[in-house]
């Protein structure tokens, strides 16, 4: 028990060490991939994390992406 309880810890301080802005994404793919992996037999927690992986992935595509059209629909003021 004092293990599970260690590595929840560790786990809440790794997540409050990241940040915010670390995780965008990840919590949507987290849950979406955990499901995914327990249907397809039981690797709940391979697919949050890939899920959670890709999520952020996803989730600064679109933030990046939408950095360049606000650059490029900005009127240039020099």
């Amino acid at each position: 028990m004092s293990r599970k309880i260690a590595l929840i810890v560790l786990t809440s301080a790794m997540f409050a060490a990241t940040g915010a802005a670390q995780a965008k994404g990840c919590i949507e793919g987290a849950a979406v991939g955990g499901v995914a992996g327990h249907v397809a037999g039981k690797h709940g927690t391979a697919g949050a994390v890939g899920g959670c992986a890709i999520g952020h992935h996803e989730a600064s595509k679109k933030d990046k992406k939408a950095q360049e059209a606000n650059a490029a629909s900005a009127p240039n003021t020099k």
